[in-house]
């Protein structure tokens, strides 16, 4: 094994450590297109996220903001999470989307702010409700929930 393709399998399984239990055996089934899953390993894992010069929070945003303008849906499922275990918080993960609408379009941002929603809230964290101060809606509902929101700790909130 080349020692791009060790850093490749050690990247790996530190941002996706759920993914696959044996990558190695997967790479050697012989199915078709699998040398796709060598080339992943060797060039993206092994060659770019371990390059000197970006941390993996900035490559995170980066590879957030190219996978939205290329509409990549099936790797923004991905990706989403590992912005997280790099360091992002959803916050900022909402306003790279946000962003990329100026950028990329609103379709774009729209369908990755429909995969986040999805693989973010896949992950298990509790919910959190808080008063948001409108004195307009204070001063007539002041004993009703208008205004609160329920937050699942990140930007994609819901309002009551």
């Amino acid at each position: 094994m080349t020692d791009v393709r060790e850093k490749g399998l050690e990247v790996f399984r530190e941002l996706l450590p759920d993914a696959f239990p044996d990558v190695e055996a997967d790479l050697q089934n012989g199915e078709f297109g699998g040398e796709l899953a060598e080339l992943t390993l060797d060039n993206v894992f092994g060659g770019l996220w371990t390059r000197e010069g970006l941390d993996r929070r900035s490559r995170s945003l980066v590879t957030l903001g190219v996978l939205v303008a290329l509409r990549a849906t099936s790797e923004l499922e991905v990706h989403f999470p590992i912005a997280l275990r790099n360091g992002l918080t959803e916050d900022e993960i909402a306003e790279v989307i946000y962003h990329c609408s100026g950028y990329a379009g609103f379709p774009a941002a729209s369908t990755a702010l429909a995969i986040a929603k999805e693989a973010l809230g896949k992950l298990v964290r509790p919910a959190v409700t808080r008063h948001v101060h409108k004195p307009e809606v204070d001063q007539r509902c002041s004993a009703s929930l208008v205004g609160a929101e329920v937050v699942t700790g990140s930007s994609l909130r819901h309002r009551l």
